[in-house]
């Protein structure tokens, strides 16, 4: 398994975008759809290669706090992951935790919090995954209920 840092070409952007289509299809996070050109141009892309072919991703881009938070002060840089994904016959084979300990690894100097959301069905997973896998802490939620008659 070979994971680094890629800059964006048309080869993988076609790549990224048909994993994205792939992940859409298991219908696995609310809302989720595949990534369009506009949704990849601009952020920091980590790759997972398995003999020259991507079974994994990692993307997201360095911003500022536009306010203090409980986690950092206002202008404060932290890198926003916007997504992470792993083909599911490789996933809890720690691919996924090889990529975020890349991106850790190749924002060391830029910022010190990486930042992200995530709208999965599976919530016990991916908080395990974050969570007790990675080390990550917990910030807030946004819950939800559907009311039904």
């Amino acid at each position: 398994m070979e994971i680094r840092e890629e800059a964006l070409s048309e080869r993988l952007l076609e790549e990224l975008i048909a994993l994205s289509r792939d992940w859409e299809s298991e219908d696995s996070c609310r809302g989720y759809r595949e990534n369009r050109r506009d949704d990849i141009e601009g952020n920091r892309i980590l790759t997972a290669r398995e003999g020259g072919v991507l079974v994994g991703y990692l993307f997201g881009a360095v911003c500022r706090a536009k306010e203090r938070s409980s986690v950092m002060e206002k202008d404060e840089p932290y890198f926003e992951l916007e997504e992470l994904y792993v083909v599911p016959r490789l996933r809890s084979r720690g691919v996924g935790s090889a990529l975020f300990r890349a991106a850790e690894e190749a924002l060391r100097g830029e910022t010190r919090t990486i930042l992200l959301s995530t709208a999965t069905k599976d919530w016990r997973a991916i908080l395990h995954f974050y969570i007790e896998e990675l080390g990550m802490d917990f910030w807030s939620a946004r819950l939800f209920k559907t009311i039904t008659d």
